[in-house]
This record gives C-alpha cells, sequence and structure tokens, in this order.
C-alpha cells in the first residue's frame, strides 16, 4: 500500500509539472532584481520564488551562485526550504573566460555546486561586444560556448544559452550570430534564447529574425525581450507566433531601465487569445493574487493600469460604459476579469450616470436599484460634489456612506465633533511637537480629550480616539494606514483647496475616505470622521 501510495504522488506530481513543449521562463530573481531601487534578500527571493511556483511557471531562475553570495545562499536554502511542486530552478551564470579551460573555471564550477538541475548561460553573438566587451577573437568566443555548455552537460545539467545581444548582432553580422544559435545547439543546449538586450526592437524584426534563423539551423529558439521600446510583451508573441517555444520574462514587468517583458501579459494573452494552455489547468486564476503578493514583498508599488492585474484593468468610469456593462459586460470588457482573478470596478465621478450609480451600489452590497428617486439624487449629489474637489473613485467608503444617507433619509451619526484645536511648536533645540484638543458629543455625553502626535493631523487623529474610545472601545482596532493630501486647482498657493484621502484598516480590510476643505487640518477632520463612523458601521455598531 504504502509503494502505491508513493506511486500515486509521483504521477500527481509528474501531472503537475509544465510540459516540456512550451516553456514558460521567470527571471524575476535575477534579471528583475536589477530594477533601481529594487533590492532582495534571500528571504524575499525564497518568498517570490513560492509565489512564481503557485502560479505555476515552468522554471525560475534564482540568480548567479558563484559571483553573488545571496544568490549562491539562496540556492543552498531553496534545495533544503522549497518544495517545487511546478518549477525547475535554473542557476544563470557566464560562459568560461577566455584562455581558461571550462573545468578549471571557478564560476562554471560554481554553476555546477548549485545543485541545480538546469543552467542557463549568458554568451555574446554579437561580434563588436566579443571584440570590445570580452577582449577576444571570434573563434575563442565560440569555443567558450561549446566548452561551457559540454562541462555543464557532463555534469548531468540540463543547459539553455541566452544568446546576449543577438539581434543587433544579426544586424551588423548575420553569419555570425548564426554561427553562435549553431555552435550551442551543436553542443547540446536545448534551448536557445534570443536576447533583445538593449530591448531596441519591434515585432515585425523579431518576427523575421526568429523565423529566419528557425529556417536555418535545428535550434530550439526561445525570446528574452526588454521594455525599452514598450514592445517588450508584443516582440515575445511574436516571436511566439514566429515559432519560439520559451518565452522569458518577469512578473510584473520588473527590470532594469523600463523593465523586462511582463510575463503576466504575456501568459494571459497566449492562453486567453491564443487558447494556448502554457500553464497548469487553474493557475491563471491565480495571477492578480501573486501578482500583487510580489509587489509587497518587493515594495514596488503595483501599476493601478498593468494589464489584466491592475487594481484599473477593469475599471469603468464612463456613463455610457457602465450603461452597456449592466447590460453585458463583454460590451466594453475584452476578457472576464476572473480569468485572471481580477474584478470589475466602478467608478463613480461626474460623469456617472444611474448605470454606473446602480453598478457601484450592487458591487459595494448596497441595495439601491429599485429606488429611482434615491439613484437619482446620488447621481446629482456626486456632480455636485466633484465640483467642489471630491473625488470617490478612491474614497468608497465615502460614497458608501453618501449611498446609505440617500437611501436612509439621513447620514448614519455615532458623534459630532463639536470643536478641536491644534497646536504646533519647534523649540530652540529644533524639535517639534504637535498637540490636539478636540470636543465630541456622543450618546448624549459631551468628551473632552487632547492627544500628541508627530503632526497636527496625526494629533487630531489620537484626540478623537481618545475620546471616543471611552464610549467606543471597538475603536482600538482601527489604525489610519495611509494620508494624502492634494492641492486642488483653484487659488494659487497656501490659498487653494485642499483634498485628503485617508485609507483606515481594521486589521481585516481596508476602505478609503475623502474630506475637502480650504484648510488642510479641517479636510483631515472631515475624513477622519467619515473613516471612524464607516469602521463602526462595519463592527455592527448602532448609530445614534
Amino acid at each position: 500500500m504504502a509503494g502505491s501510495s508513493r506511486s500515486d504522488n509521483q504521477k500527481r506530481n509528474a501531472m503537475s509539472k509544465p510540459s516540456d513543449n512550451f516553456h514558460i521562463y521567470d527571471t524575476t530573481l535575477r534579471d528583475g532584481a536589477q530594477q533601481e531601487g529594487l533590492n532582495l534578500s534571500v528571504h524575499d527571493k525564497l518568498t517570490i520564488a513560492k509565489h512564481l511556483d503557485d502560479l505555476g511557471v515552468g522554471f525560475i531562475e534564482g540568480g548567479w551562485p558563484g559571483a553573488n553570495p545571496r544568490d549562491t545562499e539562496f540556492f543552498k536554502r531553496a534545495a533544503k526550504e522549497i518544495t517545487f511542486n511546478h518549477a525547475t530552478i535554473v542557476a544563470f551564470g557566464a560562459t568560461r573566460r577566455a584562455g581558461v579551460r571550462a573545468a578549471d573555471d571557478a564560476l562554471l564550477q560554481a554553476l555546477r555546486d548549485s545543485q541545480a538541475p538546469v543552467v542557463t548561460l549568458v554568451a555574446k553573438s554579437h561580434d563588436r561586444h566579443v571584440e570590445l566587451a570580452l577582449k577576444t577573437d571570434l573563434k575563442e568566443n565560440l569555443a567558450m560556448i561549446r566548452d561551457s555548455i559540454k562541462f555543464l552537460i557532463e555534469g548531468g545539467q540540463r543547459v539553455f544559452l541566452d544568446a546576449e545581444h543577438f539581434f543587433d548582432g544579426y544586424r551588423d553580422n548575420r553569419k555570425y550570430a548564426l554561427e553562435v544559435v549553431r555552435t550551442a545547439a551543436d553542443a547540446g543546449a536545448d534551448v536557445i534564447a534570443l536576447c533583445d538586450t538593449n530591448g531596441g526592437m519591434l515585432p515585425d524584426q523579431i518576427s523575421e529574425i526568429t523565423h529566419e534563423i528557425l529556417s536555418s539551423t535545428s535550434a530550439r529558439l526561445g525570446i528574452h525581450c526588454h521594455n525599452d521600446t514598450g514592445c517588450a510583451v508584443a516582440n515575445s508573441l511574436a516571436a511566439v507566433s514566429a515559432g519560439a517555444t520559451h518565452v522569458q520574462g518577469t512578473l510584473n514587468g520588473y527590470g532594469e531601465r523600463t523593465g523586462n517583458a511582463d510575463l503576466v501579459s504575456i501568459i494571459a494573452n497566449l492562453q486567453l487569445k491564443k487558447k494556448q494552455q502554457v500553464l497548469p489547468e487553474g493557475k491563471l486564476e491565480e495571477a492578480f493574487r501573486i501578482s500583487h503578493a510580489v509587489a509587497e514583498v518587493t515594495n514596488v508599488a503595483p501599476s493601478a493600469r498593468q494589464p489584466y492585474v491592475g487594481i484599473s484593468a477593469f475599471a469603468h468610469k464612463a456613463g455610457l460604459h457602465a450603461s452597456a456593462i449592466k447590460v453585458d459586460p463583454s460590451l466594453y470588457q475584452h476578457e472576464d476579469p476572473s480569468s485572471v482573478g481580477n474584478d470589475m470596478r466602478m467608478l463613480v465621478s461626474d460623469m456617472a450616470g444611474r448605470a454606473s450609480v446602480e453598478l457601484k451600489s450592487q458591487e459595494l452590497g448596497v441595495e439601491i436599484g429599485s429606488n429611482k428617486e434615491a439613484v437619482s439624487r446620488v447621481v446629482e449629489r456626486v456632480k455636485e460634489l466633484e465640483q467642489r474637489g471630491y473625488t470617490f473613485e478612491a474614497a468608497d467608503a465615502s460614497f458608501e456612506l453618501l449611498l446609505r444617507e440617500e437611501i436612509d433619509g439621513q447620514r448614519a451619526k455615532f458623534f459630532t465633533i463639536k470643536s478641536w484645536e491644534t497646536v504646533v511648536d519647534k523649540n530652540e533645540a529644533g524639535e517639534v511637537s504637535s498637540r490636539a484638543s478636540i470636543t465630541i458629543l456622543a450618546r448624549g455625553r459631551t468628551l473632552e480629550a487632547t492627544g500628541n502626535g508627530n503632526g497636527p493631523v496625526n494629533a487630531l487623529d489620537n484626540a478623537l480616539r481618545s475620546g471616543l474610545e471611552q464610549i467606543y472601545p471597538e475603536l482600538k482596532r482601527l489604525e489610519l494606514t495611509d494620508y494624502k493630501v492634494r492641492i486642488l486647482e483653484g487659488n494659487a498657493g497656501t490659498d487653494a483647496v485642499t483634498r485628503v484621502l485617508i485609507e483606515t484598516s481594521n486589521g481585516e480590510s481596508e476602505w478609503s475616505t475623502v474630506g475637502v476643505h480650504e484648510n488642510v487640518i479641517m479636510a483631515s477632520a472631515m475624513a477622519l470622521e467619515e473613516a471612524l463612523t464607516y469602521g463602526l458601521l462595519g463592527m455592527g455598531t448602532k448609530p445614534e
């Protein structure tokens, strides 16, 4: 029975591995980590590797063992700490040095010692790079490629080759670039990835050259694109259409300069548009979650407008769009958002019509659709408030309070701020302190409280909570997590109208509220009041 169980597990593991007929190859941990301002610890890399495996990619390039101590440690720890269900870990490195035997090259030996089942070698395919960067001759570069591949294969590792600067090299010296591909294939490299290292190619050029290489060699080709022309995803898809069966990229398009090809967009386009299953069944639906989880680890704010997985990818603002979407979402959406784990969002603004409000109320779980008079009132109030500087696109909680007010005929109220005062002092030592005092009316009681903070808004927030927690102790769960101020168009300088957006969390969910006033502290107080009101409603507290 035990033997049968092991056999079943082996079969399940084999079935969960992506097919070798087409490779999704992720280089977030190596090429993506070269992005300006992105600095990954070994723990970060291990965490991201687990997420990538959850997505179902075929190969995860972990870094350059031997050349980078952090990457050497990553491979040691990954072997002990991660059981990959879908992906194969890949070590990255360079061909042997000029004039050095492969067996004597310390970095090649480090690739062997990494115990990674696959190694990707980077090699020069542009003649000028060989002569100017490597400072060797073209014949020796071919020998370096051949010797390095054979050395690693003899050690039991599978080898891919990244032909660096291939497209630029092919344009300048076709014969030599082609010879690099043939040499690598003859030496036993499973895949030769053609690299648009400078990111300057366009889709028609990529397609034409990929087709020419396939017609001239027996090599299996891959593609590795950078986004300097904004065409990295399109270039990758062009290469696949021309016959490449291995595509490299990074999650969220991380990478130096303008980044690498965004692997999420490539995968989604292949599966949803080309109907080519490149991830294990059911994994594409994890794309939104994993994209944002990795963004948290990298501490790089995700792009709201990222195709497929950006929070604005399926967001609709125009009233005309909302009217059509109410009939059939596909009229203004190229795909079902759930196919990548995303959601449709309705943005309420001065462009909103009845359909926008009705759909947004459904999204928020507030029933208003049958109350046509309330819908009309909400539309008019939104337009009037946005004229004064409010925005509800990023303040769903404020909009929900407005909705409920129009349905119930009155605003949910737990307290009233009667008065407040803030003081900011700077002493002779240059230290700045902020204090606030506040008077609140709640449950028939007048409460007076004070608070200190690192600024007047923080002090006011602390004073407000200090007073209200005497009646609503549940407010201790709430925390202000983000605070944004924008000076609106209108009066110049310090006389301008100010809009404040506040984000609050109860440890389980977050919500945003807005306040607008000529005085930034007053705008902040308005947003704070709505934030606490919404939080109390969400916790089931009964309003006055």
